[in-house]
Order: C-alpha cells, then sequence, then structure tokens
C-alpha cells in the first residue's frame, strides 16, 4: 500500500512539472485565432514569438471574416480578424463583440480594364461595377459614387461577385470594374488586364480604417490576462513587419500570392495595432454611413464598442 502511495504522489508531481514546463497548457493560456492568410492579416502567424512561456496558440486561418465572427461568438475562438463595418453591423445587432486592436488600414482599389475609357469614377455612369454586399468595399464604393454625383441605384449596375471571382470577370468583359481588397487590384495590374482607378479613402470622414482584431465580452471578463496576452503579442509582431518590409512581404509570399503582385500592393497595405480616441471617431463617422445607406437599421453603440484599454497596456509593455 505503502509502494502505491508513493507512485501515486510521484506520478501527481511529474504531471504537474510536465504542466508548468508548458508541455500541458494550464487553463486560460492556450489561444486560439483566426484570421486571413493574406499580408495585411499576417500577423497572427507571429504570435507564438512573442507571447510569454506559458502561454500557446494555434492559429486557425479563414477566408471571410462573417465566418471568423461566428466562430468567435460560437465560443470556438478566443479572438479574430474583423473588418470594421462588420463590427459595426454585429454591434448594431447587440452581438457581444469588442475591438480590442488594429489589424490593418488601406487595402482596397478600385479597378477597371486597362484598356477601358474609364478615366474617372464619373466615367462609370452607365457602367457593371462587381462587388460584395455589406462589406467594408461596398461602403467605400457608395462613397466613390456619390462623391462623383452618381446614383448606385439608376446610373450604375452593381453586380455581386465574390472577391477570388473578380478579376476573371473583369478581364472577360462581364463587369467594367471592381472594388476589392489587396491583393486582387494588385493582381489585376500584373496579369495585364487591369488598371487602378481610385484608392477610395476621404481623410476627413472614414480616412483608411479597415480592419480590427475581435474578442467578446465573455472573453474579456473571464480571461482578460489571455486577451492582454495576445493583443501584447499583436502588437509586437506589427512591429516588427512594419520595420523589416522584406521579412513581412517574403512571409506574406508563401501565402501564395506572387512576390511581384506584393511589391505592387504594399504601397496600399498598412499593418496595424493601435487604437484611439480619432480611429473610434472615425468608425462613428462610418456607422452614421452605413445606417444612411440602410446597410444596418440602427447605430451601434460605437464607444462600447471599442476597447483601447487592451491597446494603452501595449503602449505601456512597449515603452511607447
Amino acid at each position: 500500500m505503502k509502494k502505491i502511495l508513493i507512485f501515486l504522489v510521484l506520478t501527481f508531481s511529474l504531471v504537474v512539472l510536465l504542466s508548468c514546463n508548458g508541455k500541458t497548457p494550464a487553463p486560460g493560456t492556450k489561444a486560439r485565432v483566426g484570421t486571413w492568410k493574406t499580408a495585411q492579416t499576417i500577423q497572427p502567424f507571429l504570435y507564438e514569438k512573442y507571447l510569454a512561456d506559458q502561454y500557446q496558440v494555434e492559429v486557425l486561418p479563414f477566408t471571410n471574416p462573417g465566418d471568423q465572427k461566428a466562430a468567435l461568438l460560437a465560443g470556438s475562438l478566443d479572438m479574430c480578424g474583423s473588418t470594421v463595418a462588420l463590427a459595426l453591423t454585429a454591434a448594431s445587432k447587440g452581438e457581444p463583440v469588442v475591438a480590442v486592436c488594429g489589424l490593418c488600414n488601406k487595402c482596397s482599389a478600385l479597378v477597371v480594364r486597362k484598356d477601358s475609357e474609364i478615366h474617372k469614377p464619373s466615367d462609370l455612369k452607365g457602367k457593371k461595377i462587381a462587388y460584395v454586399p455589406g462589406t467594408m468595399h461596398h461602403v467605400l464604393l457608395l462613397e466613390v459614387l456619390r462623391r462623383a454625383g452618381l446614383d448606385p441605384e439608376k446610373d450604375v449596375h452593381l453586380t455581386r461577385v465574390d472577391f477570388f471571382d473578380m478579376g476573371q470577370a473583369l478581364s472577360q468583359g462581364a463587369v467594367d470594374a471592381f472594388l476589392s481588397g489587396e491583393p486582387y487590384p494588385s493582381l489585376a495590374v500584373v496579369n495585364g488586364y487591369g488598371r487602378i482607378l481610385a484608392y477610395p479613402y476621404y481623410g476627413e470622414d472614414i480616412g483608411t480604417i479597415n480592419a480590427v482584431m475581435i474578442t467578446t465580452r465573455d472573453k474579456i471578463k473571464n480571461n482578460r490576462r489571455l486577451i492582454q496576452q495576445l493583443v501584447n503579442a499583436h502588437a509586437m509582431a506589427t512591429e516588427q513587419l512594419k520595420s523589416h518590409p522584406e521579412e513581412w512581404l517574403n512571409l506574406a509570399s508563401r501565402f501564395g500570392t506572387d512576390r511581384k503582385v506584393l511589391d505592387i500592393a504594399v504601397g496600399n497595405m498598412e499593418l496595424a495595432w493601435d487604437l484611439n480616441k480619432e480611429y473610434v471617431q472615425r468608425a462613428k463617422n462610418l456607422a452614421k454611413r452605413m445606417n444612411e445607406l440602410g446597410m444596418i437599421s440602427q447605430m451601434p453603440d460605437v464607444d462600447a464598442l471599442f476597447d483601447l484599454s487592451f491597446v494603452e497596456e501595449a503602449r505601456k509593455n512597449m515603452g511607447k
């Protein structure tokens, strides 16, 4: 009996030691993070390098932000990427999402065929334009048309086309233009069938905001330390890649996008992590436009959507 007792004590001690050495993650130290496999959303793939020793992360790639958000709300993810437009839509529906740090800015472009006679946005009158409803690019397209004096319901033909198919639709003449995110605009240029008509950013209103990292209120309440560790890692990964662009683009090319495409796209991509009151105000401007356009039925509480405390702590962690 005494030998059995000693064996059990030694076995328990071994399990504890393995846990402390990171072999078996302690509760609340293993994270699951969602993102896209694109150059502008690459940071989560570098988190492991910057996390404290007791934390681990599993990065799951998605093809669209809606699926990421659904997985987050279902409890399958601890944090994930989201366009600001999608986060605002979720908040307007009362979904408990919280933006805790930035992800990327810019990354959008309005593209026409290379041989097209369209040289300014007003030339789009009567043309067929590919778009994906409810996205950040949809908002920007409607803003481009509004500023060009074009009615999206009367003056142009908006055609729903998946982002992956826009290039083919343009090259085959099925559409006259598309507004999409990188790398598709730059891919159209490299492959010789497309030309950038405009980068749809308006500094005095919505600006260049694009995507953020989101979590849920329950995640913050129940495991704030883990979320803070992820934001810290995100900030450090972002700063590393911004200060070493060659490393960034080389890593991004492993996702399958040719380096020549990334070399063109890089001027239209901005990695991000920080959030501030100005960013929140731009998000409010975006929410107002989405409400006016009928993309959301009511205004969300934008101040409640953004929790700036995580980036404030990340600044202290990096001595900024």
